[in-house]
């Protein structure tokens, strides 16, 4: 449908002017780095950066986060530029978005409201949505104004899309009732993914991690046989994917694709997606994946270690796998063992070179955690089970029926009991 002249500023994209800070503090990403992933996130979201600046100071201003003499250098570019949004790279308070609004006359937000925003544009599942909305509201929360007729943010935008954004019209009470709404419903999801977990309790999983537009999607349908949708942007894919894949062996694991993490990752989110990320914590081995294009690679390294530490996830097995290696003929991995990453393997998710030895290695991990037993079995449920859900190492075929000697699972072993045999050729 054509847009007409008097509605084209509502479908254009924002003009968004970019504000960084240096505060002499050590983080993962140096200032201008975090700067440029920011321009990243809001290209992403929909909106045209049509300039930026960074603020040095030794500390943050407890009023605007920058000095006002840099206030009155933005609101002067900003007017210049034409722009119409204003983004900084930190965490505003209320109070500091507030002010900073009467002072730049434009709209205002930060970094976490923009992660939010793509959050709530790629959310294609009930559970992703739900999540979402949560998030939305409970950052939007302390920023709402006057309880009443000025609570409308429907001029549409960065950090006003989403399941969220009419529910924004509604007073305190009722957003607050609807927080407690989500977070139950968010529950009882929980409680039925409980349910199917249960049913996959023998199925080795291997969740894959990393930073986000580092391609663990990639890698998901690549190890997987899978067609899930994978894009080079931040966040491509925001719902979590669980698919089967068969290990050389033939034994069956689970791959679980999660939400890529990001430098500033909004708190809320992180609370509100716990419940996605549990199968981080429950994984018998994490595939750390890391964008060998990366200009920060060591610093998305520091990032995703804070995370999974956070998760309770940073002493678990784990394979740190180099990826994108496609696109850097020169990569040295023997360069990360040195530096300490653990069991690091160079693969191209795009081309499959160094998956093969992606594969082994996951299948020896899995291997170490089993029960060594034999069996003499005759063909079916039982014997397809020790197949998919154990790591044969060897069979001999008798008289019709197969012996086996195989790494499997404490619960699967005790069902192999009855049908032990003795065997010299255990190792």
């Amino acid at each position: 449908m054509p847009v007409r002249p008097e509605d084209a500023d509502r479908f254009a994209p924002e003009r968004a002017f970019l504000v960084g800070g240096d505060w002499g503090r050590a983080s993962a990403l140096t200032s201008e780095e975090s700067l440029v992933e920011l321009e990243n996130l809001v290209r992403a979201a929909g909106a045209d950066v049509v300039g930026g600046v960074m603020q040095k100071r030794n500390k943050a201003d407890a009023a605007l986060l920058i000095g006002r003499g840099k206030v009155a250098a933005v609101a002067a570019e900003v007017k210049e530029m034409e722009a119409n949004l204003v983004v900084f790279d930190e965490p505003l308070t209320p109070a500091q978005q507030r002010n900073l609004e009467e002072k730049l006359d434009v709209r205002v937000v930060d970094r976490p409201t923009v992660i939010l925003d793509i959050f709530a544009q790629r959310a294609r599942t009930n559970e992703g949505r739900l999540q979402v909305e949560l998030a939305q509201l409970e950052h939007e929360l302390p920023r709402l104004r006057g309880w009443g007729g000025e609570l409308s943010r429907t001029a549409g935008g960065i950090g006003t899309r989403g399941p969220g954004e009419t529910k924004l019209e509604i007073d305190r009470r009722r957003v607050m009732r609807k927080i407690s709404t989500l977070k139950r419903k968010l529950k009882d999801i929980a409680r039925r993914r409980s349910l199917e977990r249960a049913g996959r309790a023998d199925l080795p999983l291997a969740a894959i991690v990393g930073y986000t537009n580092s391609g663990k999607t990639t890698l998901l349908n690549r190890l997987a046989g899978s067609e899930a949708y994978a894009a080079d942007v931040p966040f491509a894919t925001l719902d979590p994917f669980i698919k089967r894949a068969r290990l050389p062996s033939g034994r069956v694991i689970l791959l679980a694709d999660t939400v890529g993490f990001i430098s500033n990752l909004p708190p809320d989110l992180i609370t509100a997606f716990r419940a996605t990320m549990e199968e981080i914590g429950r994984a018998d081995v994490i595939l750390v994946v890391r964008d060998v294009t990366a200009a920060e690679i060591e610093g998305r390294a520091e990032v995703v270690e804070d995370l999974l530490s956070e998760l309770g996830a940073r002493e678990k097995r784990r394979v740190d796998v180099f990826n994108k290696v496609d696109l850097v003929p020169d990569f040295d991995v023997a360069r990360y063992e040195q530096l300490g990453f653990e069991n690091p393997v160079a693969i191209s998710a795009t081309t499959g070179d160094g998956c093969d030895r992606l594969v082994a290695l996951i299948e020896d991990f899995l291997g170490r955690e089993g029960v060594r037993v034999a069996a003499e079995l005759s063909p079916g449920p039982l014997l397809t089970e020790v197949y998919e859900r154990g790591r044969v190492l060897t069979r001999d075929y008798r008289d019709g029926r197969v012996r086996v000697v195989a790494d499997v699972s404490p619960e699967l072993a005790r069902r192999l009991e009855p049908y032990a045999v003795a065997d010299k050729d255990i190792p």
